[in-house]
């Protein structure tokens, strides 16, 4: 009897002991010159998402004898961004990035960073998934161009092919309204009218007035679409329009990440749980962190070991699946790095629909519908 018990208590042992710690980088930018000041960014925002990550990876990591700990780290406007990236280096090979382009970039370069594995968690750009990408730069946001992507699906299936555009002026909404071309070209659509939001007056006092003026030109169309990455203009044109016509884009129907109205495929629980951790609700920086520190826990897990290089082998590898409540497993593109997931289509009260949808067809998953495929990537880091 004494000789089964000793034998359940070895099997219930820890196989060996894995402290896992992970940094969580804000490269702060500074306020973008907008119209209006509803919105302010929230305390927490994706470190919120990491620290739940932690919580997660913690439960199964009581019975590994695995732990994780979350070391965030700021670098305020105009900061040294490689001197705060080599002190979260010292510490662990792991770095959740909430910073532009330039910033990532300049992290992944870093000779600490030679052996370290860094998640992208905030930056949309399409270059860091193409010529612009890093070998040990991992993408858990998906590419502004996997969201372009799925809102021209949407727009295919409701046969709303007559299109027109409001721009901004701003770098952001330059960027979108490029990758909205790229999208709708690539699934048969065109924008036949465009314009550009110069106004800097407040619209809070003059959208009932200006907008129909500003919009009575583009005649009839389906459904116009909005590049105003900032949410500067684009909430003035809702309702405010000469033609009563459906808005989407950066506002109105918007494809994100992740939105507090996902609640199907589970994802109400994990709505639940990070409200009770954030006190807010889970906005699309929140996600691709946590997905980032699930990625690692799950990595970790399965391989036992925290060896950066190992575990980035196994992220890249086809045994590699995250459940990431979006209805689908989640796995990483070997090509780029970048995290295949369904992209939600919403508005602010709820889900409209999941892309990839159903009849957009791919010879490997229909997920790869969404950005860059292997052909169209000049990525080559990862070869």
């Amino acid at each position: 009897m004494l000789r089964t018990i000793m034998a359940a208590c070895l099997l219930a042992a820890p196989a060996g002991a894995v402290e896992v710690v992970v940094a969580h980088l804000h490269v702060i930018q500074p306020p973008p010159p907008v119209l209006s000041e509803l919105e302010l960014r929230p305390k927490g925002l994706g470190l919120d998402g990491t620290r739940l990550g932690q919580e997660d990876n913690a439960t199964t990591g009581r019975f590994l004898g695995h732990t994780y700990e979350v070391s965030a780290h700021a670098v305020e406007v105009g900061g040294d961004v490689a001197a705060a990236a080599r002190t979260a280096l010292a510490e662990t090979p792991f770095l959740i990035v909430d910073g532009p382009g330039d910033a990532l970039q300049a992290i992944a370069d870093l000779p600490e960073a030679a052996g370290a594995l860094i998640f992208n968690a905030t930056e949309g750009d399409p270059a860091l998934r193409d010529a612009g990408c890093r070998a040990n730069l991992l993408h858990t946001v998906p590419s502004t161009a996997m969201r372009t992507d799925a809102l021209a699906q949407f727009l295919v299936r409701k046969r709303w092919d007559d299109l027109v555009l409001v721009e901004g002026e701003h770098g952001p909404d330059r960027a979108y309204a490029a990758a909205l071309d790229r999208s709708l070209a690539k699934f048969g659509l065109e924008i036949e009218a465009r314009k550009t939001w110069a106004f800097d007056a407040d619209m809070r006092r003059n959208a009932a007035a200006e907008v129909p003026l500003f919009t009575q030109d583009f005649g009839d169309y389906d459904a116009l679409l909005v590049a105003d990455e900032l949410g500067d203009f684009g909430r003035f044109l809702l309702y405010n329009t000469w033609e009563p016509r459906p808005i989407a884009g950066s506002e109105g129907l918007t494809a994100q990440t992740w939105a507090p109205v996902v609640e199907q495929w589970g994802a109400i629980q994990l709505q639940n749980r990070f409200a009770e951790l954030a006190g807010r609700g889970m906005e699309p920086e929140d996600w691709a962190a946590w997905a980032a520190m699930r990625a690692i826990g799950e990595a970790v897990t399965r391989t036992g070991t925290a060896d950066p290089g190992d575990v980035r082998a196994f992220l890249l590898s086809d045994a590699f699946e995250l459940a990431g409540f979006k209805g689908r497993p989640l796995t990483f593109r070997g090509w780029n790095g970048q995290l295949r997931q369904p992209i939600p289509i919403v508005h602010p009260r709820a889900l409209v629909a999941s892309a990839p949808l159903e009849g957009f067809l791919h010879q490997r998953t229909e997920l790869d519908t969404l950005g860059l495929d292997a052909p169209e990537s000049d990525c080559t880091a990862f070869n």
